[in-house]
């Protein structure tokens, strides 16, 4: 069973020796430095939209993802703070060893862990960023196009430029454009490196 290995943080003393005991009970999981952590905990007492940006300096690259145990109400914006890295949050008047290594494991293997509440603001944000900001430029939460996502997925299907036009009752030049337009939006180099991308965002 691979390591996960588990930085912690908090302000005083205690937290942070009841947090590291709670790993004890997990041989899966092993306390770490933050520099070479695959998962980085904070205890803090209020999430804010400062303090998004002030958690950056535990996390050893941008890649790490964070978990955080927080003491009072979150008043920060959801979506922001996962782009900042936010994996999971645990509230610490729920809080229990068995949460608390869930979440590590949920996070470490790439997941997310985030209470019932959160879950809910995060699902109103993406549904209302669709509708009011992506859905008129034809776009989905992914930045693909309809069309791009159609035409890439029957490329993956192994269909050539034209029998694509046929199908989707569009002109071989349209096609040729969609694809043309999706591979320069994402810097990528040929049709090949656009239905591996499409693959590994998950669309098609």
């Amino acid at each position: 069973m691979e390591k996960i290995r588990v930085a912690i943080h908090a302000q005083d003393y205690f937290t942070r020796m009841g947090l590291a005991n709670c790993l004890g009970g997990d041989p899966q999981l092993v306390e770490a430095s933050g520099d070479n952590a695959d998962v980085v905990v904070i205890a803090i007492e209020t999430a804010e939209a400062s303090t998004m940006q002030e958690l950056q300096v535990f996390r050893p690259d941008t890649a790490t993802p964070l978990l955080l145990i927080v003491g009072d109400r979150w008043h920060a914006d959801i979506s922001a703070a996962a782009e900042w890295g936010v994996r999971a949050v645990l509230w610490r008047r729920h809080f229990s060893a068995t949460t608390f290594m869930q979440a590590i494991r949920a996070v470490g293997s790439g997941g997310g862990y985030f209470p019932a509440s959160l879950q809910g603001a995060l699902i109103e944000q993406i549904v209302r960023t669709y509708r009011e900001v992506l859905a008129p430029q034809g776009l989905n939460p992914s930045g693909f196009t309809n069309r791009e996502i159609d035409v890439l997925r029957l490329v993956a299907e192994g269909f050539d430029l034209q029998q694509i036009a046929d199908k989707l009752h569009y002109s071989e030049r349209t096609v040729k454009n969609i694809l043309y337009q999706f591979m320069k939006r994402f810097g990528l180099h040929n049709r090949a490196h656009a239905v591996s991308y499409a693959i590994r965002s998950g669309l098609i």
